[in-house]
């Protein structure tokens, strides 16, 4: 039996109506359940739940990172809750994914924001002292995703989630690289549902301004993410693109997100395989979504992307790429990362 959600609900007034969804036994048997929200917007949606969610507990997370995770997680345990349900954008919902796993309890997670496949993947990535890192957790009991809000939220964060979906179709690239040069077991459910994904995204001609498009990108992205689950690691949504984003983030971090990242390192690496068709569909797909397609657009240097992509098979030790298939020299990266801004540039 796949592994799915026990409901995914995609709407306008969703955060309102919580409490319908949480009187389900099969999430609480007892209404023992506590709220996460963030610090952005936590005032605003502590105050539209609290008619629906009566003596719920809210806590506040104050960041993405392991010490605010394992902090509400304690708290979780004193107080005997049964479930725990994380309200906000990426970093809330991958602090109490944590959190909720560190308890024992099953999680549901509210999504006001699009801008990446977090939402339902069972990983949560945090920060810690030593950068930043990601932890396997199980993945959501429900899934919830509150429209209003996520046209409330910064249109480039929403935006983002574009550039993570559609880097799926490099990842399975990759993937299926991996199976011929070396072998590696392969899910071709994982990769169908990963491929699915990014293809209800990457033809469309509408943007974020429509519903009818939210809808289709949150899909796709938790579809993405139980790809994910099914594959047992994040191998279908994940290859020498986010390598690449991984090693941008630790060597400069700060530059731009993960979803931008992952669609420029998605564009990088089609340039890489020589597969043009491949390359200006993306290419199309980012310059509509108003994405950075260079590393330029980002606020990166060509000698700054070429060393993040010389340090990038180092971030995913054992996985298999086509940055490590064609190992290339430092010359020769600086060459094609010049010839990709080339090629792609306006």
């Amino acid at each position: 039996m796949l592994p799915v959600p026990l409901t995914m609900e995609v709407r306008r007034g969703a955060v309102a109506q919580l409490g319908t969804l949480l009187a389900d036994s099969r999430v609480a048997t007892s209404g023992r359940v506590a709220v996460a929200v963030g610090a952005g917007q936590g005032d605003r949606i502590a105050s539209v739940i609290a008619p629906s969610l009566g003596e719920a507990r809210v806590f506040r997370v104050a960041d993405g990172s392991v010490d605010a995770a394992v902090s509400l997680g304690a708290d979780l345990r004193k107080g005997a809750y049964e479930a725990l349900v994380g309200i906000g954008g990426g970093k809330t919902i991958d602090a109490t994914k944590y959190a909720a796993s560190l308890a024992g309890i099953p999680m549901v997670a509210v999504a006001t924001n699009l801008s990446h496949d977090g939402i339902c993947s069972p990983v949560a990535s945090l920060t810690h002292d030593g950068g930043k890192g990601s932890f396997g957790v199980p993945m959501p009991l429900a899934i919830v995703v509150d429209l209003d809000f996520v046209h409330d939220a910064p249109a480039s964060l929403v935006r983002s989630g574009v550039g993570d979906v559609v880097s799926n179709l490099s990842a399975i690239e990759d993937w299926q690289l991996g199976n011929a040069e070396r072998g590696e077991p392969i899910d071709g459910v994982a990769c169908a549902m990963a491929r699915t994904a990014a293809e209800a995204v990457i033809g469309r001609t509408d943007s974020i301004e429509s519903d009818a498009f939210l809808t289709v990108l949150a899909e796709a992205l938790i579809l993405s993410g139980m790809s994910m689950v099914i594959a047992g690691s994040s191998r279908p949504s994940s290859g020498g693109d986010h390598e690449i984003l991984h090693a941008v983030d630790q060597l400069f971090p700060g530059t731009s997100n993960h979803g931008e990242l992952a669609g420029i390192g998605a564009a990088f690496c089609f340039f890489l395989r020589e597969d043009s068709r491949r390359l200006n569909q993306v290419v199309e797909c980012l310059r509509g979504h108003e994405l950075p397609v260079t590393p330029g657009d980002a606020g990166l240097t060509e000698e700054q992307f070429t060393e993040a992509v010389m340090l990038a098979p180092s971030t995913r030790p054992g996985r298999y790429t086509i940055l490590e298939h064609l190992r290339l020299s430092e010359p020769e990266i600086r060459e094609r990362v010049r010839d990709y801004g080339r090629a792609v540039g306006r």
